[in-house]
């Protein structure tokens, strides 16, 4: 697993370095409040394990979940149960205990995926599952929900095209993304999907061959 924020590679780093169950412990424990929320959050993180608390309780407590600079708390929430509505800690727990329990299988490299990729380029045991911001063809979907947004998706596809293992790519179905798929030979299908608010929409799968989807 590669993951370049530092906010969601502190939860990796504490959920597979040892701090999984200090985790699980202390969400299971703590009362969710505004003002308790808005205190932690207000906190400088003195460690690992404690940006990665911050950043579950932001994830649990913002509208979407979204961690970038300009996202705010939830006030009414699902079902008016406001900012509690999402906050789910005993699921939360048991989550990350079943994690906790396989991480001697799973490795986490905090940096940047396309260069992952490259690395691997020749490694005929690996298959590849890319997970990009959705900013390609101009949009805006992926500059509002995550702080590295930034990415250059033509250098994505290159990287792709080069690998011998197999690989998907998820993305949304824009005449841009097609028009890259295209250019690389690659093979797509529309799948249906739920965004955050529960909206029916398609997300575009790209790969190889995708006739096991069909």
């Amino acid at each position: 697993m590669v993951e370049i924020d530092e906010q969601i590679a502190a939860v990796w780093k504490t959920i597979l370095g040892g701090d999984g169950e200090w985790l699980a412990n202390v969400i299971a424990t703590f009362d969710v409040t505004s003002e308790s929320v808005k205190e932690m959050l207000s906190q400088s993180a003195g460690s690992t394990r404690e940006r990665a608390f911050q950043t579950i309780l932001k994830n649990r407590t913002y509208h979407g979940g979204i961690l970038a600079p300009g996202s705010a708390p939830v006030r009414h929430g699902e079902n008016g149960k406001g900012i509690r509505s999402r906050w789910y800690p005993e699921t939360l727990r048991k989550r990350i205990s079943q994690i906790v329990a396989l991480r001697d299988r799973i490795t986490f490299i905090e940096g940047d995926g396309i260069e992952v990729v490259k690395q691997n380029t020749r490694r005929t045991d690996v298959v590849f599952f890319v997970d990009p911001p959705y900013t390609a063809a101009g949009k805006k979907a992926g500059s509002r929900l995550y702080t590295h947004f930034a990415v250059d998706h033509e250098k994505l596809f290159a990287a792709m095209s080069a690998v011998i293992g197999d690989f998907l790519m998820t993305y949304d179905d824009a005449d841009g993304v097609r028009d890259l798929a295209r250019k690389y030979g690659f093979d797509m299908e529309l799948v249906a999907m739920k965004n955050t608010h529960h909206a029916k929409m398609n997300e575009l799968l790209i790969g190889r061959n995708l006739d096991w989807v069909r």
